[in-house]
């Protein structure tokens, strides 16, 4: 008798379910997710190691909807956990870990020669595998080189300390990679912005048309906090050494040039490094590369300019900026390319109130001339920045003054000072504030910001006005044709009228109520959306106001100690 065999094929996931009880089968977010602690027995590694490979494959933490093995635990997915697992970098450490064993004991049995071979023979790892694996393109590389350029600059400047087991070749490493990118940066002329703060140097750089802004540390002493764990830091700077040694390798390349460049080392330390590397530099390869206006406005800036930086200013910082934008800049110590009485020298940067001797035919501003010039593109008055006096704000170029509302009255001097310098009326040094007032040309630009504004502040409340009658329409069941018909008469009426001047007209209790019916009927996702964009209008006109307030208490103190 012949069976019949007429049973469905089943697929992998349904013969693995078909076996396990329906209280065993794991569905929704327990199939998703699992917790640490799981993760660490399925890899077999401790909990540091866990970190270090998260770190340098780029894993997250992640929240599921539901936790459903408690609020304390940390949670992966399951697929980063399956992708760990095959790590070519989990079977390197448990080599070396072999072989610190072997060497272990061999240095306990007193046997050095064996210890030596051991140690000779020792595995060794690159992570090249990881860039490519997570930059698929050199784009995305240049992207993400924010955090990568931060972590280096500040490692660099970091000491040695065996107590927090930073070893003296990372902080070596570190240096050399942030002065390698320091001087393509110089060789194409790509610094943009750069601001001073209490926490650093900010500076941003226009590298193949991504915006790259890092953070420096003020060259100081550095103290190593012990609530610190420096293992993690270390782990990243171990990734973001291969990282920026790949970008640099490339852009480098780009330009025709070797890399790594071979400098001297004597020479090296007496220049702080970056004058060596642009000598090797410049020296070498070819840029054929056709620069924007923007990149031939930073190059000529400081273009016929010679400076001398004196020995308080921060001189890392300063050569750096000055060679970017197109200056010739020495310094007083080894290694100086021209002596201080040189008298082709144009600028000498100092940061004390006395001078033993003043040469006439330069002048002596403060540093943060340099950094003004840089961000206004135009070589700013130095008579508001000559030693002894107080300088004016240092404003910070990564604020947009006209999206926050509010221009500081500096700002408006640099704007006049730009459109001045952009008609080629260029105005005495130190004069600007009486040109401002008698130049008919600066009262018809004070004029044409006064009407943009207003415009803006017009073309604003009548757009508030048309999406709240819209709103009413529809909820009324008007239909979109005839709001359309409407619309249409009323520009044909305005056409035959002819132009009339707009004026800003308050909200009358009518169209209050009618805004505030509107906002009764909005569904609640929509209602909270815009309620978060009123609170924001409302934090943004408060600052401003504040700010108003500031200006105008500081203007009646100086008018106080005046009198």
């Amino acid at each position: 008798m012949v069976k019949n065999s007429s049973k469905k094929k089943l697929t992998k996931s349904q013969k693995s379910k078909q076996y396990l009880p329906s209280n065993k089968r794991k569905q929704g977010n327990v199939a998703k997710y699992t917790t640490r602690n799981k993760a660490l027995t399925r890899l077999q590694i401790k909990l540091p190691e866990f970190r270090r490979l998260c770190i340098l494959k780029g894993i997250h933490p992640r929240e599921p909807k539901k936790k459903f093995e408690g609020q304390n635990k940390t949670y992966y997915h399951v697929k980063d956990i399956n992708f760990l697992a095959h790590e070519p970098l989990l079977e390197k450490d448990r080599e070396l870990k072999a072989y610190e064993k072997k060497i272990k004991k061999a240095k306990a049995k007193k046997n050095r020669e064996l210890a030596e071979r051991f140690t000779r023979l020792r595995p060794t790892f690159t992570l090249d595998h990881l860039v490519k694996e997570r930059y698929p393109s050199f784009i995305d590389a240049v992207r993400d080189m924010d955090d990568p350029l931060t972590m280096l600059h500040l490692f660099a400047t970091l000491p040695a300390d065996n107590v927090q087991k930073i070893p003296v070749e990372r902080v070596q490493t570190a240096r050399r990679l942030s002065l390698e990118w320091q001087a393509y940066v110089i060789r194409t002329h790509s610094l943009r912005k750069t601001f001073v703060s209490v926490k650093g140097i900010y500076y941003q750089a226009d590298i193949m048309g991504q915006k790259i802004t890092w953070l420096t540390p003020h060259v100081l002493s550095q103290v190593l906090p012990s609530d610190v764990d420096f293992r993690v830091m270390l782990t990243f700077v171990e990734f973001y050494e291969t990282l920026v040694g790949f970008v640099n390798f490339k852009l480098y390349h780009s330009l025709g040039i070797s890399y790594p460049p071979l400098i001297d080392q004597k020479l090296e330390k007496a220049t702080a490094g970056v004058e060596e590397l642009m000598e090797v530099v410049n020296s070498d390869g070819t840029s054929d590369e056709q620069e924007d206006e923007e990149t031939l406005r930073c190059r000529h800036l400081f273009k016929d300019f010679k400076f001398f930086l004196a020995r308080e200013v921060p001189r890392d910082s300063l050569l750096f900026t000055i060679r970017a934008f197109g200056g010739t800049v020495s310094w007083d110590g080894d290694g100086a390319p021209y002596e201080e009485n040189d008298e082709t020298i144009t600028h000498q940067i100092v940061d004390r109130p006395t001078q033993g001797h003043k040469f006439l035919s330069r002048d002596y501003v403060q540093p943060q001339w340099v950094y003004d010039s840089c961000n206004a593109r135009i070589l700013l008055p130095t008579e508001q920045y000559v030693v002894g006096r107080v300088p004016p704000p240092h404003l910070s170029p990564f604020v947009d003054n006209e999206v926050e509302g509010y221009i500081p009255e500096y700002g408006e001097t640099i704007k006049r000072l730009q459109a001045s310098s952009a008609s080629h009326v260029l105005p005495l040094p130190g004069a600007e504030d009486e040109m401002v007032d008698t130049s008919e040309a600066a009262a018809a630009l004070r004029r044409t910001e006064a009407a943009e504004i207003t415009a803006k502040e017009q073309e604003a409340v009548a757009m508030e006005r048309t999406y709240t009658e819209e709103l009413v329409k529809e909820m009324a069941g008007v239909p979109y044709s005839a709001t359309l018909q409407e619309l249409d008469d009323k520009n044909s009426m305005e056409d035959d009228t002819g132009e009339r001047k707009q004026q800003v007209v308050p909200p009358t209790a009518g169209e209050d109520e009618m805004a505030t019916l509107a906002q009764m009927m909005m569904p609640k996702k929509t209602k909270k959306l815009y309620e978060a964009m009123q609170m924001g209008i409302g934090k943004k006109k408060a600052s401003v106001e504040l700010l108003k307030e500031r200006k105008k208490k500081a203007d009646e103190k100086k008018k106080g100690t005046r009198s």
